[in-house]
């Protein structure tokens, strides 16, 4: 027999408002003042196009900006698939983005870090399908450090976004 009872349902709401949860884009809250306030630097290459195009997305294209999102992304790529006759068969790009949130009506930097992810890419197969996977990595590799770097701002809303105003 299983112990779920459909009861406790509507007593999460109940629990999740005692400990102090509310949502990130509540009516009022300083993460909802994100959308649509944010310029992120223009792109100088394929891995910058790919960062900005998913911080755009989910930060929305600013009518007024507040604040510019400066970044410098790093990449690289190490081989970890080696089969005995020395064949490379899987590899991990691994990346990395510090990014600095500044003020535009104050020249202050707000908020800024560094975040780091990975993905990875078989070799194996033809030249055209290896450089394709090596893109397509690329891609996600970028989106989840996009991901990340929105997922800082949301979170720390609160101590920056209020003061800057």
């Amino acid at each position: 027999m299983s112990s779920f009872n459909r009861r406790s349902l509507i007593l999460l709401p109940l629990a999740l408002a005692a400990c102090g949860f509310s949502p990130a884009y509540a009516p009022g809250s300083p993460a909802s003042k994100l959308q649509g306030s944010i310029r992120v630097a223009e792109p100088s290459d394929k891995a910058g196009f790919d960062l900005v195009e998913r911080l755009e997305e989910r930060l929305g294209l600013p009518s007024q900006p507040r604040y510019a999102l400066n970044y410098t992304i790093k990449t690289r790529s190490s081989q970890v698939g080696i089969t005995p006759d020395n064949t490379i068969q899987r590899f991990h790009l691994t990346g990395s983005v510090e990014w600095s949130l500044i003020s535009t009506e104050t020249d202050a930097r707000v908020a800024g870090g560094k975040v780091e992810n990975f993905a990875a890419f078989s070799a194996t197969g033809s030249t055209v399908a290896g450089l394709a996977a090596e893109e397509e990595a690329s891609l996600r590799l970028m989106r989840m450090l996009a991901d990340q770097i929105v997922t800082r701002l949301i979170a720390t809303a609160g101590t920056w976004a209020e003061q800057s105003q």
